[in-house]
């Protein structure tokens, strides 16, 4: 499997991120082009191309230029960790709107050290797996 460009992904975010503040789904931005949700899906994560006439369409029912699909944080990047970049990712903004829910500072402070636990041993245990050569499967996120 060929792995996505760099700037396919940062388009593709871009538009995630755009479709998800406008509220519409994949399957009605799909619809008005005679796609299905799941090449919408492949474009939103860089796996497929889109062609310059179908990002002029996708980018006028978005109400945005072409070229704000492929605005950068400025430093020649794509800005894979900009705000914008990482709500684009699949579950960050439904994360963040129960947060926002939450009016106590101790319960923030817990929701956020309880994400930070779950990342950094996903980290721990890709980087022993990687070592070893060994896949473990001692921890799962419950969902």
């Amino acid at each position: 499997m060929k792995t996505p460009n760099l700037i396919d992904k940062h388009v593709g975010s871009r538009l995630r991120m755009r479709r998800i503040m406008l509220g519409m789904s994949q399957e009605k931005l799909a619809v008005g082009f005679g796609l299905t949700f799941q090449q919408v899906q492949k474009y939103e994560k860089g796996a497929n191309r889109v062609g310059a006439s179908r990002l002029s369409q996708i980018a006028s029912v978005l109400g945005i230029s072409v070229g704000e699909l492929f605005e950068s944080s400025g430093d020649g990047s794509p800005g894979l960790s900009s705000p914008v970049h990482l709500l684009a990712e699949p579950g960050a903004l439904r994360v963040l709107k129960a947060y926002v829910r939450t009016t106590s500072p101790r319960v923030r402070l817990s929701i956020a050290k309880l994400v930070e636990s779950i990342a950094d041993h996903e980290m721990a245990t890709k980087a022993s797996t990687a070592k070893s050569g060994t896949v473990n499967r001692s921890f799962r996120a419950q969902g």
